[in-house]
């Protein structure tokens, strides 16, 4: 029988046989419809109210409590990722998509997972992200230069751009490449709402990304740079001369980094956003002050994220009291926890000034062996983001109501069209 992986307080002894998650009874999510990507609290409220910390959805189960979540997902002895079950669920064995889902980073076998995070992990650090800021900050300028005079503009599409270009900056890529790219990751992001019909689509942006990334690839390899600070895509060809990486992998990791960087901090700038439209003071402090804009994106990043990781069980585990079978699908709503946590006071309340528990941070970067390599990147580029808008974009109003994209995979706002002040003229000379 396998042992309950929660602690037993002391005093206290394990008294009962665990209950089959089958036997429970479970609300069942319909995260698949347009209701509830506009609004998954109600649901998730009424999941809760039937069950503290598990809920039922088509092809598996949900854990939406955030302590649960930060129990669980540090487990990766007891469970593995699992996209094989998404690939399975869309029928997509024999697409493009399906394979690099299957194969792309997160789910290589641990060695060479170990091997490519690695070497992207010793890079990947808080003064690296800094040393970034100023291609973050010149970035984000000469999109305000472009956007800001319209007067109103859909701020979703507007913040698409940014991390696009950013990385594209990062690994010496053509900015000329940002339409095709932008436009491929935009599919990309709606690949795990588990919806069969988008599988041309999402083959499509795989043969545009594999083009740009063998190419990429190859011209670094032809056209070495001599005696400068190695870049991202240095980086990724060192590691495949070094170790058994192959270049379909290494292709792929750069497909990963962009996908995964672009989904975040889109997504989360928009929503933050949208969030602030409603608290005008928070955002002129924004415009003010770089450090409160940190506090700003954490405070955003524990109401909303993007995705809702998932894994498979590697064996039978016990819970609180509940028996998961071996291979049984288990989505976590990361994206969501932090605002209907019943352990955190007034969790629907954006509050920036917020004390922050340890043990009921935002998991929005992941947690084990998974967690978010770009973590502190993301960070620093949103919160340059925000100071720079801030800025520029003044006296924010909504012009329309903002559209949603499918909850299950990357979640968000799809659609935020906002007005604003004009610039001051610029005086005569």
């Amino acid at each position: 029988m396998a042992q309950d992986d929660e602690p037993v307080a002391a005093g206290e002894e394990q008294s009962k046989e665990p209950t089959p998650i089958s036997e429970i009874d479970l609300y069942h999510l319909a995260w698949e419809s347009p209701e509830f990507s506009k609004d998954p609290f109600t649901p998730l409220e009424a999941a809760r109210a039937q069950h503290p910390w598990l809920a039922r959805v088509n092809g598996g189960y949900v854990v939406h409590d955030l302590a649960a979540i930060r129990d669980l997902l540090v487990k990766d002895d007891k469970f593995r990722t699992s996209f094989d079950g998404i690939v399975d669920i869309m029928d997509a064995h024999e697409t493009a998509w399906g394979r690099f889902a299957k194969e792309q980073m997160i789910a290589l076998p641990d060695k060479k997972h170990a091997i490519l995070r690695a070497a992207f992990a010793a890079k990947f650090t808080p003064r690296f992200a800094n040393q970034l800021r100023p291609i973050m900050s010149a970035t984000m300028s000469t999109l305000l230069d472009e956007w800001v005079p319209k007067g109103r503009i859909d701020f979703e599409e507007f913040a698409s751009y940014y991390p696009v270009a950013v990385m594209t900056r990062m690994i010496g890529a053509s900015l000329d490449e940002i339409p095709v790219l932008r436009s491929a990751m935009e599919t990309l992001g709606l690949a795990f709402s588990q919806n069969r019909d988008l599988l041309p689509e999402l083959d499509e942006a795989m043969a545009q990304f594999d083009e740009f990334s063998f190419r990429l690839i190859a011209d670094r390899r032809a056209n070495p740079r001599a005696d400068q600070e190695p870049d991202l895509l240095d980086l990724l060809i060192k590691a495949g001369e070094s170790d058994d990486i192959t270049e379909r992998q290494q292709a792929d990791m750069l497909i990963f980094l962009f996908v995964a960087g672009y989904d975040t901090s889109k997504n989360v700038l928009a929503y933050t956003m949208n969030t602030l439209l409603g608290y005008p003071e928070v955002y002129r402090r924004c415009a003010e002050d770089l450090n409160y804009c940190g506090r700003v994106i954490e405070e955003a990043l524990r109401m909303f994220t993007p995705a809702s990781p998932f894994r498979a069980t590697k064996e039978d585990i016990v819970y609180r009291g509940v028996l998961i079978p071996k291979e049984t699908m288990v989505f976590f709503t990361t994206n969501v926890a932090g605002r209907i946590s019943a352990d955190i006071a007034d969790p629907h309340s954006f509050d920036p000034e917020r004390p922050i528990d340890p043990k009921l941070r935002h998991v929005g970067f992941g947690l084990g062996k998974h967690m978010c390599l770009g973590q502190h990147i993301a960070r620093a580029q949103l919160a340059e983001g925000l100071h720079l808008i801030a800025q520029r974009i003044r006296n924010p109003r909504a012009a329309g109501e903002p559209g949603w994209r499918p909850f299950p995979g990357t979640w968000g706002i799809q659609g935020l069209p906002i007005e604003f002040d004009p610039p001051d003229p610029v005086p005569a000379e």
